[in-house]
């Protein structure tokens, strides 16, 4: 398609300083120094070891803390949450990223969908931290990609492609509740993609995807502000280097370990209230 001409004033127009949408300097801080204290008294209480290219769900009680780790070799993984009590309040992608960032490390959060709008869990360790921002634009978990999925892939290149990680969240969070496969979709959303390495070009801003700096023993740990339920999927692109749905990628295990807090290691600490907002919407 060919682009219109230039405008006499372009250079100008372009020129324009950006403004931050969102600035979040009076977003409530994360006490980490509380957080890592407790967390260091803190127990195991269980672990699911999540297969490649499937996913599995967890429980993590609020005021505990759940680790995802990289075993045997480099994976990504994407990561749906709930409100454990009410699967209305889920995970919201695009306004962590307003908020945040396209990518999220150490002391951010990931917030809730309206009404609720509030912190669902902190990240608290991120042992890739060191990675920062590539010459490419590249950085580590991005809360950008949606989840690959069998639709996208059926209308780009036909097939029925199975265990994509939306498919697999599907399954996996059927099979914790119970329930049919159709009324389990409605509830998968789009994902934290945990050690994806992910940018967007800068001659044609689309979204890319490059071999993930992870490695065995790489984590990222969070505190659960509230009750969660959490699905993960061992995505099967593995460590996206090349594709992200596919049977010729080398794909691992990823581990999910909670852990709960020693008695009165959080003493003094309040889980987060709904947001604020009377919901009139002006009527």
């Amino acid at each position: 398609m060919t682009r219109p001409a230039a405008p006499p004033d372009a250079e100008t127009r372009r020129a324009v300083a950006p403004v931050i949408c969102y600035p979040n300097d009076t977003l409530p801080a994360p006490d980490l120094d509380l957080y890592r204290a407790a967390r260091a008294t803190a127990g195991k209480i269980a672990e699911v070891l999540v297969p490649p290219r499937d996913a599995r769900c967890f429980d993590v009680p609020a005021g505990h803390f759940f680790r995802i780790t990289s075993v045997d070799g480099p994976q990504v993984g994407d990561l749906n949450l709930w409100n454990r009590n009410d699967l209305s309040e889920r995970f919201y992608s695009g306004k962590t990223r307003a908020l945040h960032g396209t990518h999220i490390t150490t002391g951010e959060r990931m917030w809730s969908a309206f009404p609720h709008l509030r912190p669902m869990a902190t990240i608290i360790e991120d042992t890739l931290g060191w990675y920062g921002i590539d010459q490419y634009g590249g950085s580590v978990h991005d809360v950008i990609g949606t989840r690959c999925d069998p639709y996208t892939g059926n209308l780009l290149a036909g097939g029925h492609y199975h265990h994509c990680c939306h498919s697999n969240l599907t399954r996996a969070l059927a099979d914790h509740l119970g329930v049919s496969l159709s009324e389990a979709e409605p509830h998968v959303h789009d994902v934290l993609n945990v050690f994806m390495c992910t940018g967007f070009t800068r001659d044609t801003g689309q979204y890319f995807m490059k071999a993930s700096p992870v490695r065995p023993g790489d984590y990222l740990e969070f505190f659960a502000e509230i009750d969660l339920l959490g699905n993960l999927s061992a995505c099967p692109g593995g460590d996206c280097s090349a594709e992200h749905s596919s049977d010729a990628a080398a794909c691992f295990p990823l581990l999910v370990e909670v852990f709960a807090p020693a008695k009165g290691a959080l003493d003094g600490w309040q889980g987060p209230a709904p947001n604020g907002y009377d919901r009139s919407h002006g009527r």
